[in-house]
């Protein structure tokens, strides 16, 4: 699973003119899964963003997790963070799950982490949706389940 991980003041997300899911400080993610993943991914990223220290402490240091502040996480699927374009300029996603099992580990991973307590909000699955945010810092992190050591 690829994801990227921005910290917001606000971000949102709207199908069809309607805001479906949004958040005010928090996290916002943005989710892929791969052909080969499973729920030890999801499990992986769901904790290591839970944990992430990417918020000020009293002393202005990046040392608070999510989880420590209080804040939400807005999460949402998005399936090109796997495109490759190493071959030419239009993107393959051949390394993409198929959408049932992607939907299956998307709804596990939210999961996971509304199971530690934590605020998710989510957009639509499949949908086409427009995302709106304030990056905050900016702060923003690459994870990918694949690169653990």
């Amino acid at each position: 699973m690829r994801a990227v991980v921005q910290r917001v003041s606000r971000a949102s997300v709207s199908v069809e003119g309607k805001i479906v899911g949004q958040i005010s400080r928090g996290l916002l993610v943005l989710l892929a899964v791969g052909k080969n993943d499973d729920e030890a991914a999801a499990d992986y990223l769901a904790e290591k963003i839970a944990g992430l220290r990417i918020f000020d402490d009293a002393d202005g240091k990046m040392n608070l997790s999510v989880a420590d502040v209080h804040r939400e996480i807005l999460a949402i699927s998005q399936f090109t963070l796997y495109g490759d374009v190493r071959r030419g300029k239009r993107p393959s996603f051949d390394a993409a799950a198929q959408p049932a099992r992607a939907r299956e580990l998307y709804e596990y991973f939210v999961g996971r982490l509304r199971g530690r307590g934590m605020c998710c909000e989510t957009g639509i699955f499949q949908a086409m949706m427009q995302v709106e945010l304030t990056n905050d810092g900016p702060v923003t992190i690459l994870l990918d389940s694949e690169k653990t050591s």
